[in-house]
């Protein structure tokens, strides 16, 4: 039988990967923009889970602030404060727009994750 925390990184790591794809070969005004922001705080979730198996019943809130947190660094413009070079993996992470939209994509995928987690949590 496989564990809960196997079972989170295989999902981890197929969400990654269909975040990576879309980032790489989709180029439309759809998906890449709202679909990823939505899919990568699933990416944040599952990988939490592998570390931390046991529910955290606030966990999507808390990865929700970190989004926001994330997202009004980059309001600030985090990326050339701290000097970091632009198209830097590092600037790629952190991003360099803001925008209210991925915000409310965060929260739309905070909200899957919790209902998500409540209909479907893995068990073992």
């Amino acid at each position: 039988m496989i564990s809960k925390r196997m079972k989170y990184a295989i999902i981890t790591v197929i969400l990654l990967g269909i975040e990576i794809l879309i980032g790489a070969f989709v180029h439309d005004n759809f998906i890449r923009p709202y679909i990823g922001d939505v899919l990568v705080v699933s990416v944040i979730y599952t990988f939490i889970r592998i570390f931390i198996p046991e529910k955290i019943k606030l966990l999507p809130l808390l990865i929700f602030v970190f989004a926001l947190s994330v997202e009004l660094l980059q309001f600030i413009d985090i990326v050339g404060i701290l000097g970091i070079k632009r198209g830097s993996l590092l600037a790629i992470i952190i991003g360099s727009t803001f925008d209210l939209k991925d915000v409310i994509c965060y929260g739309v995928g905070c909200i899957f994750i919790a209902v998500g987690s409540k209909v479907f949590d893995l068990k073992c």
